[in-house]
């Protein structure tokens, strides 16, 4: 999921009268989200804070949930290309820093079946780049981190990941990146 349309977000800061981007860091960069992400606070207890620190009704802040990602998409293109790579015997693990609801979001999308393992922050406790993140999803593949490959459009999760020896690829667009898994993928053995 990307999100290409921030209209949604700026309309709830327009209405709060707060500068663009502050509805945002609320709602992805308080510290209520990270302990979401790492399971030490429920969905619906970080809702409330969000409520708490926007100060909204919990009418104005369900509604605030569902425009926040209204602007998402998800790439289809990458979903194909997934598919394709998991068809060809390849193995697809999934390693998010997420709350719990990010597992009803993938069946809802019909995308969970891609992944095995599927890996939450919330889940296991700790987020990317972590080390003991990564190690969790080598752990799950049965893989040691020179035989795995890492993407994410994160710095900060790219060094994480090359920290414990994952080759690592940043997402920056879905051509560029079909292109670089390819070479990279054809100096590995065959699945």
């Amino acid at each position: 999921m990307r999100t290409l349309d921030y209209t949604p977000r700026h309309r709830w800061d327009d209405r709060l009268t707060l500068p663009h981007g502050r509805v945002e860091q609320v709602v992805h960069g308080s510290e209520s989200w990270k302990q979401a992400q790492t399971g030490t606070l429920s969905v619906n207890d970080y809702w409330d804070d969000v409520a708490k620190q926007l100060q909204l009704s919990q009418t104005e802040v369900q509604q605030l949930a569902h425009d926040f990602f209204s602007g998402d998409v998800l790439d289809q293109n990458l979903v194909g290309y997934t598919r394709e790579l998991k068809a060809a015997g390849y193995p697809i693990a999934l390693l998010s820093n997420d709350s719990p609801a990010l597992l009803e979001k993938l069946h809802h999308l019909q995308i969970a079946d891609l992944f095995q393992p599927l890996v939450i922050s919330a889940f296991i406790g700790v987020m990317k780049p972590d080390p003991l993140a990564y190690q969790t999803v080598l752990t799950q593949l049965g893989y040691q981190a020179k035989n795995a490959i890492f993407i994410d459009d994160m710095l900060a999760n790219i060094a994480g990941a090359e920290a414990v020896g994952i080759h690592a690829i940043r997402y920056t667009g879905f051509t560029l990146l079909q292109q670089t898994l390819s070479a990279k993928l054809a100096s590995f053995d065959t699945p």
